[in-house]
C-alpha cells in the first residue's frame, strides 16, 4: 500500500455546482490526516500516509493557497537552446521521420537548422511546439521526396538558410536593440507559462494636467510599481541628474507592448525606473542590457524569482548585461555554466547601481550620490 500517484494539471482545477476538488485534496494530500481518510464511495478507511503523490502544474498562481500549502514544491525550470538541439536530434527528429515515412538517409537537418527552428519559430520552455514544427517541415519533406520525377540528391540537407523555404518567414524577432535606440525604453526579463521572456517598457511625457498613464494590460502588482517608479524619480531628481521643474504642468505615460498579453508582478520596478530616467535624461538605454528586479519607494532592489528563466531569456535575445537584484546572486549557480561566461551580471543593491550598467553607454555615470545610501542599504 505504498503506490506512487500522479495529480496531472492541478492548476486547472475547477469548482462548480458538482462540487469542489481542491477542498477533497486538502485531507488527501495533508500528513497529519490521510492516515485515516474516509472513502465516502466504498465507505471505509483508507491509510494515504504512505502513498506518494506528485502533482503537476504550468503556473501555481491558480493553485488554492490552502492546497499549495501541502505541497513541496519543485520548480522545473525550462531548457536552453542547446538542450533544445540536443532533444530534438537524438529524440524528436527520429520520431517525426518514422510519422512522416521517411527514411534516416532521406534528409538530414543540421544543427544549425535546428537552431533556426527552436529561435525563430517557438517560444517555449518545453519542446512540444519544437516537435510540431520539425513534424511540418518532415511532412513537407516528404511531399518533395514522393513527388514524380524528383531525383534530387539524397540525403535532402536542410541547412539553416533553407528552413524559411519550408515553414515561411519566421514568427518570432528580438529587437530591444531597435526599440532601446531612443530614450525612454528599456528592456525588461519577465517569467511566463512558456518561461523567459523579454519585453521592453516605453515611458514618455507631455504636456497636460499632471498624472501618470499606464497601458499595457497590466495586473494590479505591475501598475503599483510604475506608480513607485514615477514617485521615487520625481523625489530623487537632484541625484539623478533632472531639473525638478521638468515634472510640473507635464503628464507622464507608461506603456509595455504587447498590449493583448495580460502582465503582473513586482519584477518590473527597476525597468520602469530606468525607462523614466533615460526619457528625463535624454540618454537611451544600451541595447545589450536587460534588467529584473522590484523597486521600493527608497530605491532599494528586492529580490524577484524565475531568475534562471529570465537569464536563458536575455541570453537568447542576445543581451550581454542582465542587472540582477544583490541578493538574486546565488540564484546565478542554476544558470548553465556556459551561459554565465558569455553574459556579465550587475548586482544591485540600489536601483541607482542598476541605472549605471544601463545608462553608462558614453562612460558617463548617473546619480552616484546615490551611492551612500545604497551602501548603508
Amino acid at each position: 500500500m505504498n503506490p506512487v500517484v500522479l495529480l496531472d494539471e492541478v492548476d486547472k482545477i475547477g469548482t462548480d455546482f458538482r462540487g469542489d476538488p481542491a477542498s477533497a485534496l486538502l485531507e488527501v494530500l495533508d500528513p497529519a490526516q490521510n492516515h485515516t481518510f474516509r472513502d465516502h464511495y466504498l465507505e471505509v478507511e483508507l491509510d494515504l500516509s504512505k502513498v506518494l503523490f506528485l502533482a503537476t502544474a504550468n503556473v501555481i498562481d491558480t493553485i488554492p493557497s490552502p492546497l499549495l500549502d501541502r505541497m513541496e514544491l519543485i520548480q522545473i525550470d525550462g531548457y536552453t537552446e542547446d538542450e533544445k538541439v540536443a532533444i530534438a536530434r537524438n529524440h524528436l527528429v527520429a520520431r517525426q521521420l518514422a510519422r512522416a515515412a521517411l527514411a534516416a538517409d532521406d534528409v538530414e537537418l543540421t544543427d544549425g537548422a535546428l537552431r533556426s527552428i527552436v529561435a525563430d519559430y517557438t517560444r517555449e520552455a518545453g519542446v512540444r511546439s519544437l516537435e510540431r514544427e520539425l513534424g511540418k517541415l518532415l511532412r513537407k519533406v516528404a511531399g518533395r521526396v514522393a513527388a514524380p520525377g524528383d531525383a534530387g540528391p539524397r540525403p535532402l540537407v536542410v541547412d539553416e538558410d533553407d528552413v524559411r523555404t519550408w515553414l515561411g518567414r519566421p514568427r518570432f524577432f528580438f529587437e530591444s536593440a531597435d526599440r532601446t535606440s531612443v530614450p525612454g525604453v528599456a528592456t525588461g526579463l519577465a517569467v511566463t507559462g512558456a518561461g523567459g521572456d523579454v519585453l521592453s517598457v516605453e515611458a514618455t511625457m507631455m504636456d497636460g494636467p499632471e498624472g501618470l498613464t499606464i497601458t499595457g494590460q497590466l495586473g494590479d502588482v505591475m501598475r503599483e510599481s510604475a506608480e513607485i517608479a514615477l514617485s521615487f524619480v520625481r523625489s530623487h531628481a537632484p541625484e539623478l541628474g533632472i531639473d525638478p521643474s521638468v515634472f510640473a504642468g507635464k503628464r507622464f505615460h507608461v506603456h509595455v507592448p504587447a498590449g493583448a498579453v495580460p502582465k503582473d508582478g513586482p519584477s518590473a520596478g527597476v525597468t520602469m525606473t530606468t525607462a523614466l530616467v533615460s526619457l528625463l535624461t535624454d540618454r537611451p538605454v544600451s541595447p545589450a542590457v536587460g534588467m529584473t528586479g522590484e523597486v521600493t519607494l527608497q530605491g532599494r532592489v528586492l529580490p524577484i524569482g524565475g531568475v534562471r528563466q529570465k537569464v536563458l531569456a536575455a541570453h537568447r535575445a542576445g543581451l550581454t548585461t542582465v542587472v540582477l537584484p544583490e541578493r538574486n546572486g546565488p540564484d546565478l549557480e542554476d544558470v548553465p555554466e556556459a551561459v554565465r561566461e558569455e553574459m556579465t551580471f550587475t548586482l544591485a543593491a540600489h536601483v541607482l547601481d542598476g541605472l549605471d550598467a544601463a545608462l553608462s553607454t558614453d562612460g558617463a555615470s548617473v546619480g552616484r550620490v546615490g551611492a551612500t545610501a545604497a551602501e548603508a542599504a
